[in-house]
């Protein structure tokens, strides 16, 4: 609590915003879209080809998800977006059911593809999928990747030792061979050498108990952002009150070569629900990026996230303020 104790000796009341709310949020809602939904949120986001592509999660009208991309030259303003749906469940996966949701997006070089990791749903529960694509026109679909209950998960844009890794988040007794990590739902990584059949799991981020804000259940964001101090990882804390959960996102840092150790995590949130956009919606109190891109010019990164599961907003920060508020944050350990 380092971080924390170090502004309590110093009678300092104030608290440094790292990300600042775009003015004129939210920056897309249903009413943006060009054809009948019920709301629009949680967006992955990547660069392509040149413009700031997001791959929106799409409510419709019966309560299914579905993905729709929106292109922008500032990531900002004058969004085209796809008249129908971009990427939709398809009925030869029996694990898109119910819908598929909160996609996170990885441009991977090596395999001259950007790799979309989301949230498929049915009877059986949620659970991670991939999908493959060039254009965001044609998705290679690989499938379920994870066995349910699973979500929140994003790949690494490259290969640590000759295997790919994956974050995830899943809730069960055991995964593989490995016991889960006490009550609560922990962050997760998965190693694999082709994509499909994943192995070596450990517990990356664990939820705190007791009084914390990320007590109980936590989440993987926006997907691993790559900096020279080390892997930025935006996740999500749900902290349980009486009148509701509440959604609010914290920091880590993981080693560059090694980013199955963490070097730091945060103590407090960096950000959570104080707009009406982000208390009032079809579920209160929630903020929930799915992605974030970083302008390595300006040193700027564009956090894209959901409103109480109703809209899209943005909120910008410097990376360097983002690394200079993390790393003063200790090493983890058990709390």
């Amino acid at each position: 609590m380092r971080h924390f104790e170090t502004r309590l000796k110093s009678n300092d009341n104030t608290y440094k915003e790292l990300f600042l709310r775009y003015p004129n949020n939210p920056i897309l809602t249903a009413k943006d879209w060009p054809y009948a939904v019920n709301t629009v949120f949680n967006p992955a986001a990547t660069v392509f080809n040149d413009k700031i592509l997001l791959l929106a999660r799409v409510e419709d009208r019966r309560g299914f998800s579905h993905f729709t991309k929106a292109i922008s030259d500032d990531g900002v303003t004058n969004w085209q977006i796809d008249k129908c749906p971009t990427l939709e469940a398809n009925p030869d996966y029996p694990e898109e059911a119910w819908g598929i949701e909160d996609p996170r997006i990885s441009r991977i070089d090596e395999l001259n593809r950007w790799a979309v990791v989301y949230t498929s749903f049915s009877r059986s529960g949620p659970t991670v999928s991939l999908a493959l694509t060039k254009d965001f026109v044609n998705f290679e679909k690989m499938g379920s990747i994870m066995p349910p209950e699973d979500k929140d998960a994003a790949l690494f844009p490259k290969k640590f030792k000759n295997k790919w890794i994956l974050i995830h988040r899943p809730i069960g007794t055991h995964i593989g061979n490995v016991a889960r990590l006490g009550p609560g739902a922990h962050i997760w990584v998965s190693c694999s050498s082709d994509l499909k059949y994943w192995g070596d799991h450990s517990i990356l981020i664990n939820a705190r108990s007791g009084g914390w804000w990320d007590a109980n259940k936590v989440g993987l964001c926006s997907q691993p952002l790559e900096t020279p101090e080390g892997w930025l990882i935006l996740y999500h804390g749900v902290k349980r009150t009486a009148s509701g959960s509440i959604y609010r996102l914290g920091l880590a840092l993981l080693d560059l070569e090694n980013p199955w150790k963490v070097l730091h995590r945060g103590d407090e949130w960096i950000f959570g629900p104080e707009e009406s956009y982000e208390r009032e919606g079809d579920v209160r109190d929630v903020v929930f990026p799915c992605g974030w891109v970083l302008d390595k010019p300006s040193g700027k990164v564009k956090m894209y996230y959901g409103g109480a599961d109703t809209c899209i907003a943005l909120a910008t920060a410097s990376v360097s303020d983002l690394l200079e508020y993390i790393k003063s944050c200790p090493a983890p350990k058990d709390q």
